[in-house]
């Protein structure tokens, strides 16, 4: 399988099905994130009790880069640590700048399919967007 033909399998498995796209009850955290240069939007909601993200879901509309990458960010974040999630989000940040090593993209499971999104500048901002929330909700900035 080529690198591209897994990229797009994985996209489209996590944009068609995701398994974290809805309300979630017991979340403890909320926060919204806008690509105001698309319109995605997604409102991602974290169950957070010591320490740790029990459980997580995501809310909104956008392409199939920001679905997907919310979809792949909660499953890689759910049952870890604050400090994980928190390191993975730099992991995904410098993969998507092209920067990250091949260990860090292997680091980060199915969300290192998504590394050819930094050689398509218009998708980035819609593949951070969900990374962006996290960082955003878990400084409490929201």
């Amino acid at each position: 399988m080529t690198d591209e033909s897994f990229y797009g399998e994985v996209l489209a498995d996590h944009n068609l099905h995701p398994l974290h796209k809805r309300e979630l009850e017991c979340a403890t955290h909320c926060c919204k994130g806008l690509n105001p240069t698309c319109g995605d939007n997604i409102e991602l909601h974290l169950n957070i009790q010591d320490g740790i993200v029990k459980d997580g879901s995501f809310t909104g509309i956008g392409c199939a880069v920001s679905q997907a990458s919310a979809d792949i960010m909660l499953e890689l974040i759910i049952g870890k640590p604050l400090e994980d999630a928190r390191h993975y989000a730099q992991l995904f940040r410098k993969m998507i700048g092209g920067e990250a090593t091949q260990d860090e993209i292997d680091e980060l499971e199915e969300a290192g399919a998504l590394h050819n999104v930094s050689k398509m500048p218009a998708r980035v901002k819609c593949a951070l967007l969900s990374w962006n929330t996290m960082e955003k909700l878990l400084d409490g900035d929201n």
